[in-house]
């Protein structure tokens, strides 16, 4: 089965040319299912890009995902055309009565501030609490896992003295996990930030389990089944080149960086990056779609009771 995505979103010709199952709300209206409400709470400047990247992942299961655009209400972004804002994106104040199956809260380029110097903390801080009657399974991507992971728990991120940047190996730490059917016992995952969460932290905290984690760049996926949630602190959703626009964006601007660990060929920036991680950035959201599936009330008004 499709996503259900607007004819003229950017993301629908992109995903038809990579031959995933896209459907307009027209055709989608001939079938009588109910799709998955899935909200994606965008923070990222490349709007688009992100739209892309999520809706590919939600988008390869089998059944029909009816994807719904959300913005913070004042937050104005430079980076993504008024039009396009306009014409696909809600505000959460638009949105905040009803209800979803499913929500993404992306990451968002603000680690070096601390929580409350955000300036839409407090409408953030609503969010979170929203999910718990409005949403019936949220996934906190980067540094929206973490601030959500905060708000619920207490737990910290803190500052690294060097950016964790590129693909790293990780551990499967809960193979009997539903969210980590078919994964890999070993296999890597793109890292781009800088701050981390610290384990110690996590296990401190009722709770909480740590579902995939790495020696190098700490834990990476947490569940917390009292809010119904899951936390990633890395990106199984970069497209292949996502690092290198990053990396080549920093060269550019003269920002000292790195070159991104084990991700090039032989670690040379001249070669084209591999992508060693879609399969099982297919598996975790294929089964977090399935887990909301096999979970969530037939009646909308019914997540959160």
């Amino acid at each position: 089965m499709p996503i259900k995505i607007p004819a003229d979103l950017p993301a629908y010709d992109v995903l038809t040319n990579e031959g995933v199952m896209v459907m307009s709300p027209d055709q989608a209206a001939r079938q009588d299912i109910r799709a998955l409400r899935i909200g994606l709470l965008n923070l990222m400047p490349k709007k688009i890009q992100t739209e892309n990247q999520f809706a590919r992942l939600i988008g390869a299961t089998p059944l029909q995902i009816e994807l719904s655009l959300i913005r913070m209400t004042e937050h104005q972004t430079k980076n993504t055309a008024a039009e396009h804002m306009e014409e696909f994106y809600h505000s959460f104040q638009d949105v905040k009565h009803e209800k979803f199956d499913g929500l993404i809260i992306t990451g968002a380029p603000i680690e070096h501030l601390e929580f409350p110097e955000v300036t839409y903390w407090d409408e953030m801080q609503e969010v979170f609490e929203w999910t718990q009657t409005n949403v019936h399974s949220t996934f906190g991507v980067c540094w929206g896992g973490m601030a959500m992971i905060n708000h619920f728990h207490g737990v910290k991120k803190h500052m690294l003295d060097h950016k964790a940047f590129g693909c790293f190996r990780h551990r499967n730490l809960a193979p009997a996990s539903p969210y980590l059917r078919g994964f890999s016992d070993d296999f890597v995952i793109p890292v781009s930030r800088w701050t981390e969460m610290k384990q110690a932290e996590i296990d401190a905290a009722p709770g909480l389990r740590t579902l995939l984690g790495s020696d190098q760049v700490g834990p990476c996926l947490v569940e917390d089944k009292a809010h119904r949630a899951l936390y990633i602190f890395n990106h199984f959703e970069y497209d292949s080149d996502t690092l290198k626009q990053e990396y080549d964006r920093d060269v550019a601007n003269g920002t000292p960086i790195n070159v991104p660990d084990n991700y090039y060929p032989n670690d040379d920036p001249s070669q084209q990056p591999q992508n060693r991680w879609r399969s099982h950035a297919h598996l975790l959201y294929g089964n977090w779609i399935n887990e909301i599936y096999q979970t969530t009330p037939y009646e909308l008004d019914q997540i959160g009771r």
